[in-house]
């Protein structure tokens, strides 16, 4: 699924629009946007994404205007965190602190190429902050503070603000969208490809009936893939990153489909259907010798889904891809009115570290 901040940094940089991309590289207390969060605005006021769901644009033209003229990048800070903020103008409320850096269409046209250029492999892009932003992609962790913290963004996926003396860095995940494999393509699997996908995923259908893999029923998915479900591991990737959803409501191929994956690296193990029926497929492998470890049942989640009372393919497409979303985001999914902080993400507890999980 691209990006359509990225996509539009491209074609405004092909027509010789006047622009500036808007990243943000901090925050502090709860804001709309976490860090990484982007948007493209033309000198006419023209806008693609959000990084303050539009509260923001007026003061934001301003910068991007200030920007196109000088050609300089520049770092802007929102400080909302004052019960008072309406005195400023703002009235928002959000209560936080956003740090954003403004930069003219060309730096972020050399950004955009050096995103797409690592769409299928990971890396971390390091933002040395400026009126001249200095980056470099890194893929693997080096010595030093600067490098350790690169090796903590790719082994946790999360963006990270860090200070090296007076110098600041942003550290962006990128490389390939998340994955989301589903395993059975009944008609309840349509909304789970659907709901996935608009957030971000890449999914990959799984089921051993070709007749139902059908891109006319699965527009949305990266892949359908036609494979018996104890090939699963030979079929699709089963790595960090990958998220599995285990739905053929066959109780052979969800045994064998769980036992594809079980002693894998994924993210996320889940299965439709109540618990016994879950024990029960546990059960089952251990009789057939399979040894279910403690971060097997601690990636393992069933019945999928955020417990939002769904009754119906649609609302339990809904609940499952937001628990997806919450364990990637190393969040339990609760009520955000009982959780301080970034609305959007979650933080470290470090404001100088924050981070935010990819996506």
């Amino acid at each position: 699924m691209s990006d359509p901040v990225i996509t539009a940094v491209k074609q405004w940089s092909e027509r010789d629009t006047d622009f500036a991309l808007i990243t943000v590289i901090g925050v502090r207390g709860s804001t709309y946007r976490g860090l990484g969060a982007r948007q493209a605005m033309g000198a006419d006021g023209t806008s693609v994404g959000t990084v303050s769901g539009g509260c923001l644009d007026v003061a934001l033209r301003e910068e991007v205007a200030e920007v196109i003229a000088t050609g300089k990048a520049r770092t802007v800070s929102f400080d909302l965190s004052s019960d008072d903020d309406e005195i400023w103008g703002w009235g928002i409320g959000c209560n936080g602190v956003t740090e954003v850096l403004v930069e003219p269409g060309s730096s972020a046209l050399t950004l955009a190429d050096m995103i797409e250029s690592h769409e299928h492999r990971q890396g971390v892009i390091v933002h040395q902050i400026g009126p001249e932003p200095e980056r470099v992609i890194k893929l693997t962790a080096e010595e030093g503070p600067l490098g350790e913290a690169v090796g903590d963004v790719l082994n946790d996926r999360r963006h990270k603000r860090i200070e090296v003396g007076n110098t600041v860095y942003f550290l962006e995940v990128v490389g390939a969208a998340p994955s989301l494999v589903v395993c059975g393509a009944g008609h309840d699997a349509l909304p789970m490809v659907e709901y996935a996908d608009l957030v971000g995923f890449d999914v990959t259908v799984v089921d051993d009936r070709s007749t139902f893999l059908d891109v006319e029923r699965f527009p949305r998915a990266r892949s359908l893939i036609n494979s018996r479900p104890s090939e699963l591991a030979a079929a699709v990737d089963l790595g960090p990153g990958t998220s599995v959803i285990i739905m053929s409501h066959n109780y052979i191929r969800d045994l064998e489909y769980l036992g594809s994956v079980v002693g894998t690296s994924v993210d996320y193990i889940g299965t439709l259907g109540p618990g016994r029926r879950l024990q029960r497929l546990l059960d089952d492998l251990v009789a057939d010798g399979f040894e279910i470890t403690p971060d097997d049942l601690d990636r393992l989640h069933g019945p999928a889904g955020l417990d939002i009372g769904a009754d119906g393919p649609r609302q339990i497409a809904l609940a499952v891809v937001s628990e997806v979303l919450a364990v990637r985001n190393g969040l339990q999914g609760g009520f955000l009115r009982n959780r301080k902080g970034v609305v959007s993400s979650a933080l470290a507890s470090n404001p100088q570290e924050e981070s935010r999980k990819v996506p």
